[in-house]
């Protein structure tokens, strides 16, 4: 079994900052993409982030250049920098974690959300 936690979320002023962590433990044997998801009211969940086991990154296009993802595999942990906020980015975020277990099954596993609201 696996669990998922997140932390990072709040309330920050259009323009600010925040950085959102996910740290999974459990039966991991290794862990594989690592992803940040959101969901604003009344949307669809969208893919945000992703981070491969390479290190190749991948961002939605209202992202680019303000949000960066990154992970740290000694500690199962993935991060999202979010930089230059904007109301629009205003959502819950939720990690997701592939992975392969202890007994070498392909798994996924999410995070339970942290919301994210931009707002002066």
């Amino acid at each position: 079994q696996v669990q998922v936690v997140e932390s990072g979320g709040g309330l920050v002023q259009p323009g600010g900052s925040v950085r959102l962590s996910c740290v999974a433990s459990g039966s991991i044997f290794s862990i594989d993409i690592m992803e940040w998801y959101r969901q604003a009211p009344g949307n669809q969940r969208e893919l945000v982030a992703a981070i491969t086991g390479s290190g190749s990154t991948n961002y939605v296009d209202s992202v680019k250049g303000r949000f960066t993802i990154s992970r740290d595999d000694a500690k199962n942990t993935m991060y999202l920098q979010m930089n230059s906020l904007k109301p629009e980015d205003m959502a819950v975020y939720y990690c997701r974690f592939g992975y392969y277990s202890d007994s070498f099954r392909y798994l996924e596993v999410w995070g339970q959300g942290t919301l994210v609201a931009v707002s002066s």
